[in-house]
């Protein structure tokens, strides 16, 4: 059995895997700096809220800027949220050679995004979180694997 891959700052061992990190992905005809930018714009797709996240130049800010909630939320989120990060995550997979090739050498290993800051998109730091950022990885490079 294949160890865990554990990830989450971006100077880490596999940090590119963090959506923090510096890959510019192209989506809906634009740029967007990280696939974190990305992500939280889409809160607000249609809304200047979007193209304000868009242009941030942090991902952390980015980050902030999409869990206010004093920003209008769109209210379907909570049922794309995970299709909007898989459109991300093929993006980056598939737009930077260098990702696609440092995922596909993960082999078979259980990916991780290990950080007790998310019980969702992370491992909730003990385990008992979701994982679904590294669930999505594990499918994405299951995908590559399959197609080539």
């Amino acid at each position: 059995m294949s160890p865990n891959i554990n990830f989450y700052l971006t100077d880490d061992p596999y940090g590119e895997f963090s959506n923090f990190a510096s890959f510019p992905i192209h989506l809906n005809g634009k740029i967007w700096p990280t696939t974190e930018h990305y992500f939280q714009a889409q809160k607000f797709a249609g809304t200047e809220h979007e193209e304000q996240i868009r242009v941030e130049l942090s991902p952390m800010k980015a980050a902030r800027m999409g869990r206010d909630r004093n920003r209008p939320l769109r209210t379907d989120w909570e049922s794309v949220k995970d299709d909007v990060m898989r459109t991300a995550l093929i993006a980056k997979f598939s737009q930077h050679p260098e990702l696609r090739s440092l995922l596909l050498g993960t082999g078979d290993a259980t990916i991780v995004e290990h950080t007790d800051n998310d019980s969702y998109w992370g491992d909730g730091g003990d385990g008992t979180g979701r994982n679904m950022l590294g669930i999505m990885l594990m499918e994405i490079r299951s995908e590559l694997q399959r197609t080539g």
